[in-house]
């Protein structure tokens, strides 16, 4: 697969392609991508901690997975494909909304994308592949939203940003029932 990222305008037209890597340096360039917030059949959402080698917020909470599609790929299918690749699960995904955001890591580097996010369900056994995925846990809404409050929380900005207009917006997912 790629390593290239799809530039776009404000109004997620495709505008370029651009390495991934060149992408996040500097103040970065606005990318799509996507965040799948992925659900059991009991409400908990699975929340992983960034790989150590990751470039930007290595070692930080964060939703299931955050990804981009290559060019000439869908949303969904890019969403499906990195839940496999970085969790080992195949799961349906639903489209809730998209933002634009900006997020400087220090002087590493920016994430200025216009983020997709999804939703999907499983309650299979997730299998995180190491480069990618630290560590994961399923947690209920109280749990996160209790972390997210505190001050010394280590959660990506993206995902800080996605919480509490989900909980607003999206009090009861409406969860694809089958896995593909």
């Amino acid at each position: 697969m790629t390593h290239d990222v799809v530039l776009v305008d404000a109004q997620d037209r495709p505008i370029g392609v651009c390495g991934k890597r060149d992408a996040h340096l500097g103040n970065g360039r606005l990318h799509r991508a996507f965040s799948v917030h992925l659900i059991d059949s009991s409400g908990r959402h699975l929340v992983q901690r960034r790989a150590a080698g990751k470039m930007l917020w290595p070692g930080f909470w964060s939703n299931a997975c955050c990804s981009h599609p290559a060019p000439g790929e869908t949303i969904l299918e890019a969403a499906s494909r990195r839940l496999h690749e970085e969790l080992g699960v195949w799961a349906s995904c639903r489209s809730l909304y998209s933002f634009e955001y900006h997020a400087r890591f220090g002087s590493v580097g920016s994430e200025h994308e216009l983020c997709h996010v999804l939703v999907a369900q499983t309650d299979a056994e997730v299998s995180p592949a190491a480069d990618e995925v630290s560590e994961v846990k399923w947690q209920t809404r109280a749990e996160i939203s209790a972390q997210l409050a505190q001050r010394q929380a280590l959660f990506t900005p993206w995902f800080a940003m996605q919480w509490p207009r989900l909980l607003a917006e999206h009090p009861e997912f409406d969860i694809p029932s089958k896995h593909v």
